[in-house]
């Protein structure tokens, strides 16, 4: 099996005002992202507001709006570091697995780390990888980025162009997943895990189609 990449980092410049240079600003930003992200899930999105968010953090107001116009911009970039660690985790996870189990391994990683960060990331199960949230244009969708970004990292696994082709299976996948896993955490706290095995199933089956 050929290793994994490790990914070009997922930066969240696009919803900065101002990117941090000096360790102390990117330190800040973290704990700003950390407040933002636990006060989703204690107030949700519509109640957030970026004093609470400076308070929780405990740095001055000025200094979110050092990196943040409002609101919505802090949740895209909380949102776009989601989009980070789970890439991160499933190429960690991918690299670790020995022999060539193939591409149904691979699914399993991918969607068992979408799974893990549903259940434990913080404010995740408002922001996902942003499909809460306004985000703009059809290539900046957040199943399209997230679509992407899997091309991009399993193509090298797979043994494979990342061609169109590959980017509309992975697309559709997405798609599949994130209505089913958002309807399994609907049914139950922790995820019903009759739709996700159903889920898994349905992917196996598409997928096989793509890949084989």
């Amino acid at each position: 099996m050929k290793p994994v990449p490790v990914p070009v980092p997922v930066s969240h410049a696009t919803s900065l005002r101002r990117a941090p240079v000096q360790r102390r600003s990117t330190e800040r930003l973290a704990r700003i992202l950390d407040a933002c992200a636990a006060l989703l899930d204690e107030v949700g999105y519509d109640a957030l507001s970026t004093r609470a968010v400076a308070q929780r953090a405990g740095v001055p107001i000025g200094s979110v709006y050092r990196f943040f116009g409002n609101k919505r911009e802090m949740a895209d970039a909380l949102a776009r570091r989601n989009l980070e660690c789970f890439t991160r985790q499933v190429t960690d996870r991918l690299n670790a697995v020995t022999g060539d189990p193939g591409w149904r391994q691979a699914m399993d990683v991918v969607l068992d780390g979408y799974l893990d960060m549903k259940r434990t990331a913080p404010g995740f199960s408002l922001v996902d990888f942003g499909n809460q949230i306004p985000v703009g244009t059809r290539r900046t969708e957040p199943n399209h980025r997230v679509a992407d970004h899997l091309t991009d990292l399993l193509s090298g696994y797979l043994d494979r162009e990342p061609d169109e082709e590959l980017r509309r299976g992975f697309l559709i996948a997405v798609e599949t997943a994130d209505a089913l896993v958002h309807l399994a955490f609907r049914m139950a706290p922790e995820g019903d895990e009759e739709i996700i095995a159903e889920l898994r199933e349905m992917l196996r089956a598409y997928l096989a189609h793509v890949l084989d």
